[in-house]
């Protein structure tokens, strides 16, 4: 067993999934976030008490038992909650996969860590899901109580690592689906080298059980889902090389 430091605080495991990264990833969800997001579909992650308590080896362990489904592209993604807070534990499962030949994703909102932590869990990180929930500090704030700055110094320290960056958007109705909006996110995105796609996610409100077994208020309750259709039709103001 490692040090207290580097054990993780660890809310689920998620054998396979196909919409986490690259090819087919185990998914390790993380306890604890530091931001409050009206859309979020994981309230369960944010208390940064519960969950289970597993060192970056017993993590490995588990995640190796799957490595003949990852093929050439899967591997491990990271997420939440919010895994920046626990970059020493991410670090050290991070270091153990890549010793085993195993691609690393961090699942991110880029709040959570700075300075040297982060590097040295960027050192170890070969693709970032970055959200970029907003495009200006005003819907930061409002709806997420976190901040595009700490995004963006994310990115950029992301970028100057060399890692591959994904950028994911949720697009919810008459809130943020707007072509100005997506045409924004695209001038944010251009400051990066590494960012390889932009992904637009439909809200949904498939989570409002969870709120309710919580006892939660879900804040976007009267706003109607975004359709697939209207998702597609923004993608359209995507660049054709930032498109999946």
């Amino acid at each position: 067993m490692t040090s207290d430091a580097t054990v993780g605080r660890i809310h689920s495991v998620m054998s396979m999934g196909g919409v986490d990264g690259p090819g087919i990833r185990c998914v390790v969800f993380l306890q604890g976030c530091p931001m409050r997001c009206a859309y979020c579909h994981n309230p369960d992650t944010w208390t940064t008490e519960g969950g289970e308590l597993r060192s970056p080896e017993e993590i490995a362990e588990k995640v190796l038992r799957y490595r003949t489904y990852f093929g050439k592209d899967g591997g491990l993604t990271v997420s939440g909650g919010e895994p920046l807070m626990q970059a020493e534990f991410v670090t050290g499962l991070f270091g153990l996969m890549r010793e085993e030949g195993i691609s690393t994703c961090l699942d991110t909102s880029g709040h959570g860590c700075v300075g040297e932590k982060l590097d040295k869990l960027l050192a170890q990180t070969d693709i970032t899901l970055c959200d970029i929930k907003f495009t200006d500090e005003g819907g930061y704030k409002r709806y997420t109580k976190g901040s595009l700055e700490h995004v963006q110094s994310f990115l950029r320290a992301a970028d100057a690592a060399g890692v591959r960056i994904w950028i994911r958007h949720v697009v919810a109705p008459g809130i943020n689906d707007s072509r100005e909006n997506i045409e924004k996110l695209v001038e944010i995105a251009g400051h990066y080298r590494g960012v390889e796609r932009i992904e637009l996610l439909p809200f949904h409100k498939m989570c409002i059980p969870k709120y309710e077994a919580l006892g939660i208020e879900f804040p976007l309750a009267d706003v109607p889902e975004c359709s697939t259709a209207r998702a597609e039709e923004l993608t359209g103001f995507i660049p054709p090389e930032y498109r999946a």
